[in-house]
């Protein structure tokens, strides 16, 4: 992680803008049985705070984490840290493959930055459509 922000840092100063630099916390495929089968103790909760802060240590601008953990990341390393939600799933959508997924609208009022929504748009017959309706979703929901 050190050395990406590093790397970063050197496109920066050739009069570039930085990238922003994320890091990932625990897959929202993942659940604590998933987390324990590999070998990692506690929740996927705890798990997640404790990356996420080794992120903003190294010096990262953020971290990709699932909803569920967004306001415990954000209490542990503050307002400014960027937080990326994927996950993200209409109201009446599969989850999928996905263990860990939150509502458009409820990754917002947790406290997410940017939503990643990928498969109920990707898979839609009407990916356009679709993204609307999720847009449509975001504002009735964080009105």
């Amino acid at each position: 992680m050190k050395a990406a922000r590093e790397a970063a840092s050197e496109v920066a100063g050739r009069g570039k803008q930085r990238p922003a630099l994320l890091g990932v916390t625990i897959l929202t495929s993942l659940d604590a049985a998933a987390l324990k089968h590999i070998g990692m103790r506690g929740t996927p909760a705890t798990q997640a705070v404790a990356l996420a802060r080794l992120a903003k240590e190294a010096g990262l601008d953020g971290v990709v984490a699932s909803a569920h953990e967004v306001r415990a990341v954000r209490q542990a390393c503050g307002p400014k840290f960027l937080i990326v939600v994927p996950g993200v799933r209409p109201a009446a959508a599969s989850a999928d493959d996905q263990s860990r997924v939150a509502t458009p609208a409820e990754a917002i009022r947790a406290g997410a930055n940017y939503l990643v929504v990928g498969r109920p748009i990707t898979a839609a017959p009407d990916p356009r459509a679709a993204a609307q309706a999720i847009r449509q979703e975001i504002a009735a929901g964080t009105s």
